[in-house]
């Protein structure tokens, strides 16, 4: 605050001078000869002149709020408004230099060109010490030490100058644009703000590899989502790093100026699910809902989503404490800076697997609606603790959803996943297991509607590729992928939070919800994005080395067991699965628990694939 004060006076002071300065200059030409052959009478008539002249241009300024504009903004507009004062100024007082008496104000007709120059030069120079920063910054760039990035900006318009004007004059930005690329004809071969316009945007490679460009920012506010996912294939093969200016669906203001990385959504071009808010909301509010697994990366979303919708109460149960403990306390300063007082929030610390425990829950908050999302979800770490994975992602569900039956919840959602289908490996069967369960008390229940829902992997949650891949990049490589072949549905958290409460409201009893995923993504494709996005060149600055299929790995997963057996929801990007003939249960649980007994392995798995009949053990190293 103290600096801006001082910025003010120094501006103040700098006016001051010019403007006196000047109106002393204005007397130059008037045939006399010094300012001492004037009379003191007169001497005392200019330097009055000179002083009310720049004490005019203070008072005017300051009644125009000149003195607010920082350095840093200074537009043209600012300039010449400037201008404008300044003349003003400058022609109202030119009557006092006509018709004051020469005895007090001398004054020749030849006065009336210096009075002219000095005029224009208070002008100039006023706007000069307001651009004065800014071309210091940038001559300050070019001077640097530091290489400045060689950018291209996609977007020759009001949105590219502002991208322009910030790479200038902003003395923290390193960025140094040398081209823009546009698809209006009529700018294509032009010059925009001393930059040259390449087109159109198609042949966009071509300019990046003759200009050598390093970073490309695409400065469109109003383009569509799908014309930016044509934008970003076009740029996939080439190797620069890619920002962007918010879409006007993202912007945050009408002044909004953030530059932004491109995210993974954009690099992978999906199209977002769309969800039925209001329905949600109408579903959940004023209910208690029970989310297990509460401080997970689904759970967690969940956890956000649901309290949106305003619930009575909203349970978290989670056997891990330092994420559930986040997530309340996250929720709890949500509460206080809104001022919400009529949502129970309550974070509870037990296991699914512990029945009594489970138990305790229902009975005291007796929850509408059950998300559950506990489980052990890590295929290789299963593959070497089978038993534990029965444990929690088979005996706990069976738990969960015997206590909401007895205590006639409304509706249980189970989180499952693509790897329940033909499983190759513990994790996947033990999901697939938990879906046999619902499916069971969906048939059973009179209380209760049941479903799972089933998507592939979720990008950025604990344990996923996209972190581990970041983290490999960043220590200079190399990048680790199990087989260049292996392709994998994905899908974001926010998306995968949306499909299950989306098909919360779908859910009857006993379906299997899908999603429509679209095409699934290689591996190595999304590896070599991440490295581009860093500005590196894959397999040059950043290695990528194979270490073979994990046990129980697939190089493909699958979303349906029989994709002519699916029904499209109204929400045409879900599908249900048709049903097959319930098995039992109570049986199966009973002999899967005798896995807690077994020591071997392959013991728990030859149990685990004599109960889930499409299961498939796989030893590969």
């Amino acid at each position: 605050m103290k600096r801006k004060i001082w910025i003010k006076l120094l501006y103040v002071l700098v006016d001051a001078v010019l403007a006196f300065g000047f109106g002393l200059f204005t007397f130059r030409y008037s045939g006399v000869l010094g300012f001492s052959s004037f009379t003191q009478t007169q001497q005392i008539g200019i330097l009055v002149y000179s002083g009310v002249l720049a004490a005019l241009h203070i008072i005017m300024f300051f009644v125009f709020k000149v003195y607010n504009i920082l350095s840093a903004n200074f537009s043209i507009g600012d300039a010449l408004k400037v201008v404008i004062i300044s003349f003003v100024i400058s022609i109202v007082s030119l009557p006092a230099i006509i018709f004051i008496p020469d005895k007090i104000l001398f004054f020749q007709w030849q006065l009336l060109f210096s009075w002219g120059i000095a005029t224009v030069m208070i002008a100039i120079l006023m706007v000069a010490e307001r651009f004065a920063p800014r071309l210091l910054t940038l001559f300050h760039k070019m001077q640097g030490a530091s290489k400045p990035i060689r950018t291209l900006v996609i977007g020759a318009g009001s949105v590219g100058k502002i991208v322009i004007d910030e790479c200038r004059f902003n003395k923290e930005n390193k960025h140094n644009v040398v081209v823009m690329v546009d698809d209006d004809p009529n700018k294509i071969g032009g010059i925009f703000s001393n930059i040259p316009v390449k087109g159109p945007i198609n042949n966009i490679k071509t300019i990046i590899d003759y200009y050598q460009i390093e970073e490309v920012i695409i400065a469109i506010a109003n383009l569509k989502e799908d014309r930016l996912h044509e934008i970003l294939e076009l740029l996939s093969s080439s190797n620069v790093r890619i920002k962007r200016m918010p879409l006007l669906t993202e912007m945050q203001g009408p002044n909004d100026r953030r530059m932004i990385d491109v995210d993974l959504d954009d690099l992978l071009c999906r199209d977002p699910i769309i969800l039925d808010n209001s329905e949600i909301n109408n579903m959940l509010n004023g209910k208690t809902v029970l989310v297990t697994g509460a401080g997970g990366s689904i759970g967690s979303e969940l956890v956000r989503q649901i309290f949106k919708t305003h619930p009575k109460t909203l349970v978290l149960f989670d056997i891990y404490e330092n994420s559930t403990y986040d997530i309340q306390m996250e929720l709890v300063r949500k509460m206080r800076e809104l001022n919400i007082k009529d949502i129970e929030l309550v974070t509870l610390i037990g296991s699914t697997y512990n029945e009594i425990r489970v138990e305790q829950i229902f009975k005291k908050y007796k929850p509408d609606y059950i998300y559950h999302a506990a489980a052990y979800k890590h295929v290789p770490l299963m593959e070497d603790s089978p038993a534990e994975a029965i444990r929690t992602n088979v005996i706990g569900t069976y738990n969960v959803a015997k206590m909401a039956d007895k205590y006639a919840a409304k509706k249980m959602v189970l989180v499952s996943t693509d790897k329940a289908v033909r499983p190759t490996n513990v994790m996947g069967a033990t999901k697939r297991f938990a879906e046999m369960i619902i499916q069971h008390f969906a048939a059973e229940s009179k209380n209760t509607a049941y479903a799972a829902v089933r998507f592939g992997n979720v990008l950025g949650s604990n344990g996923s590729v996209v972190p581990l891949f970041k983290k490999q990049i960043e220590a200079g490589g190399p990048v680790t992928i199990t087989d260049k072949r292996i392709i994998r549905y994905f899908m974001t958290i926010p998306e995968a939070v949306s499909l299950i409460l989306q098909c919360g409201l779908f859910a009857t009893g006993g379906e299997i919800f899908i999603l429509d995923m679209g095409k699934p993504v290689r591996i190595l494709d999304l590896a070599e994005k991440l490295i581009r996005q860093a500005g590196l060149v894959p397999d040059v600055d950043i290695k990528i080395i194979e270490t073979g299929l994990r046990p129980g790995e697939k190089l493909y997963e699958e979303l349906l067991l029989d994709s002519t057996n699916q029904t499209k929801t109204s929400n045409s990007r879900i599908y249900v699965e048709e049903k097959e003939s319930i098995k039992p249960i109570k049986e199966e649980i009973l002999t899967i628990s005798k896995a807690f007994e077994l020591e071997n392995n392959s013991d728990v798995k030859s149990l685990l694939a004599s109960v889930i009949d499409t299961y498939k053990i796989t030893e590969n190293r």
